[in-house]
Order: C-alpha cells, then sequence, then structure tokens
C-alpha cells in the first residue's frame, strides 16, 4: 500500500484498487496524481486539520478513477472524482490516462467504500473522540491490504 502523501498542504492517505488482470500501470498512477491538486478543497477559514484519504482505481475495462475525500467542517467528508478511460461517464476517449472532473453526485463505487468505512471510524477514533486530536495516528491508521467487498 502506498504511504501518505503532502498535497496542496493536505495530508492524504493512499489507496490504490485494482484488477489482477488490470493493475495501475506507472503511467495511469502519473496521471491521476498530476489532477489531484485540482481535486483537493481550498481552506476558506475551517480549522478542520487537512487531511483526507485518495482512492486510485483501476477498472476491469479501460476506465480509471481518482476519488479524492477530504475531512471538512470537522466531521464532513467532500469528495470529488476525475475519471479515464470511460466514454459511459463522459470521458473523451478510452486512454486510462486522460483524466477529466466527474460533476456527478457520487462518493465512489462499491469497490471504495470499503475504505470509506474504515476511514470515517478512523476519524472518529483518533481525531473526534479523544480530547487532542492525534492526526498522526489517524494517518498511520490504513485499512487493511488486501481484496476488498469482503
Amino acid at each position: 500500500m502506498p504511504g501518505p502523501v503532502t498535497v496542496a498542504g493536505r495530508q492524504l492517505k493512499r489507496y490504490h484498487v485494482d484488477q489482477p488482470g488490470c493493475r495501475i500501470s506507472p503511467a495511469v498512477h502519473r496521471a491521476a496524481y498530476a489532477v489531484l491538486p485540482r481535486l483537493l478543497p481550498t481552506r476558506d477559514g475551517d480549522d478542520t486539520p487537512s487531511a483526507g484519504w485518495v482512492v486510485l482505481h483501476r477498472g476491469a475495462d479501460t476506465g480509471a478513477y481518482l476519488v479524492a475525500y477530504s475531512w471538512v467542517w470537522d466531521n464532513v467528508v467532500e469528495v470529488r472524482i476525475a475519471a479515464a478511460g470511460q466514454p459511459a461517464v463522459s470521458c473523451p476517449d478510452d486512454d486510462p490516462t486522460h483524466f477529466v472532473d466527474l460533476a456527478r453526485p457520487w462518493a465512489g463505487c462499491v469497490w471504495e467504500l470499503g475504505v470509506l468505512e474504515h476511514e470515517r471510524a478512523a476519524w472518529v477514533r483518533h481525531v473526534l473522540a479523544p480530547q487532542r486530536p492525534d492526526l498522526a495516528g489517524w494517518l498511520a491508521d490504513s485499512h487493511a491490504e488486501g481484496p476488498v467487498g469482503r
């Protein structure tokens, strides 16, 4: 599992979801992380720790998806998505490195939502419940690697 990264001042955990026959290539990885900064919200006076997580998902077909989840207003998750290679969701072609922003009100697909479940519980455990928020503890608490959806 890739380790945390700081992008545009926001500390992000990284998760990768792929298929046995269709791994995330270095080109898809580079293209996805190049568009990540534009998926992150600005601070706008919010004193929530600048943190979140990102899921890079390589579909079984030509699609690739980058889902950026950011903590805002202390206990709210903002979601922004970019997709590549999937004309069915308004991508201009089937190139999995050609990411475009999606304006759909989605939170992620079933294979990505296991991470959302984990991150909600980890945020409560490390940031909201303790007397003093432990952002380092939250960053170290990642969803287990392995097959998703089981």
